[in-house]
């Protein structure tokens, strides 16, 4: 369909972005979003105080219309003109060989899982230092004896 061809009253129907879409459809050429806008506004006999308030709503509807796609950061073209092409290089390894695989076959077995991995008897790695942890125990106590407890009856006079 050439959108040119066809009456005003019959474009005022349609979108803008399906006035694009046949333009560029037409033409088979892609164009900058202010080319096409002044073309769908000159075949709207549009205003420029018209254009110059919609052209920044229009350019969103093309960003959300799949149908578009934004070709060189400057041109709009449809979707369909452009094919897509994955290529998968099975060149490289399928496996990271930067990690250290440990052995269930130690040949030390006098050393237990828990003292060589420094582990809990819940199997959780020992962090920190324990002195520290004491430390944040201590305080929290201390933090805690300034609270005092009240019914619920009672009502804060602070």
């Amino acid at each position: 369909m050439d959108v040119r061809k066809i009456g005003k009253d019959e474009l005022e129907l349609l979108s803008f972005n399906d006035i694009a879409y046949h333009i560029i459809k037409t033409d088979k050429e892609s164009k900058t979003t202010p080319i096409l806008f002044k073309e769908i506004c000159t075949l709207l006999e549009m205003s420029d105080n018209e254009y110059e308030a919609l052209i920044a709503d229009f350019f969103t509807s093309l960003t959300t219309d799949k149908r578009f796609l934004l070709v060189n950061s400057t041109n709009w073209d449809l979707k369909q003109n452009h094919s897509l092409n994955i290529i998968i290089d099975e060149s490289e390894d399928e496996y990271d060989d930067s990690y250290e695989v440990l052995d269930n076959n130690d040949d030390d077995d006098s050393v237990d899982k828990e003292e060589k991995y420094d582990l809990d008897e819940d199997g959780i790695d020992d962090l920190g230092d324990e002195d520290s942890v004491d430390d944040d125990d201590a305080d929290d106590l201390d933090d805690l004896s300034d609270l005092k407890i009240i019914d619920e009856d009672q009502e804060l006079e602070e």
